[in-house]
């Protein structure tokens, strides 16, 4: 069962707020690179293409055809920095949920709990965490008399993690249904905390299998950077002439695939 509540916001009007709004609450889906963000990423694009032009054709001319390699790194930097992102806000909302369910049981009301709750994600992970950040919006939407179902259920929506849209549900149904709402929170509270800890720990284990990935990804050019360097002339017949560029050319057309597959492989969604 799922309650479709979706706030619009604060409901003040001008330009400047807005914009401060989109600051305060942002989607998690998405990444807004900064200026140096850009800067080290269109050097590692330039980088690669200038590498793959290098040792597949020995002339720079071909990172030309080989640029659009720089919009792909953008791509997957972007894919990476999102996971990395949504992975998180969903460990310190672990933290914020449980610190609720402490808060509940020590006898305070729910949004009491909550406001406690960042107050300790400060003194956990900073006044600049994710999570801090996202209960300083919640207290501003209370203090709008935003009700704090729909401000969980907003946060859910914008985090795109599904535990917590499925804890934001539950709760949002527990406090339009009544009953023992604590007992329910806590309950909710401790079965999303072990299955975030669950997605985190194989999300330790894969980690491991990516940086074997990038080793073996490096593999092949240092392996025709040795034979270069200890037998010149060895690749010469391959450069320059039809049959050794559609001969290279076809070595690097098997040599993204694998990479793509590779990429694929470790690729698991948790």
């Amino acid at each position: 069962m799922q309650i479709n509540l979706k706030w619009q916001g604060f409901p003040w009007r001008s330009r400047k707020g807005e914009e401060q709004e989109k600051e305060h609450a942002p989607d998690y889906g998405r990444y807004s690179f900064r200026k140096k963000e850009i800067l080290i990423n269109g050097v590692k694009g330039i980088g690669a293409a200038a590498l793959l032009s290098w040792f597949f054709y020995h002339s720079f001319w071909a990172m030309l055809p080989l640029s659009p390699i720089v919009f792909f790194t953008f791509r997957e930097m972007e894919k990476e920095l999102i996971r990395k992102q949504q992975q998180q806000l969903a460990d310190q909302f672990k933290d914020a949920i449980l610190s609720v369910a402490a808060g509940l049981q020590a006898g305070y009301s729910i949004e009491n709990a909550f406001l406690e709750a960042g107050r300790d994600m400060e003194r956990l992970y900073g006044a600049d965490s994710l999570m801090a950040k996202e209960i300083r919006y919640m207290k501003k939407g209370l203090r709008n008399h935003v009700p704090l179902e729909i401000l969980l259920v907003d946060l859910g929506r914008r985090s795109k993690e599904a535990d917590m849209e499925d804890f934001a549900q539950v709760f949002a149904i527990a406090k339009r249904s009544g009953g023992n709402l604590n007992a329910i929170i806590r309950r909710s509270a401790a079965i999303t905390g072990e299955k975030i800890e669950v997605k985190r720990e194989i999300r330790t284990l894969l980690s491991s299998r990516r940086y074997e990935q990038r080793i073996m990804n490096m593999v092949p050019f240092l392996i025709m950077a040795y034979l270069q360097l200890t037998s010149k002339g060895f690749f010469d017949c391959l450069y320059f002439n039809t049959a050794g560029i559609l001969i290279m050319t076809g070595c690097l057309a098997l040599y993204l695939a694998a990479f793509l597959i590779s990429r694929k492989m470790i690729e698991i969604e948790v």
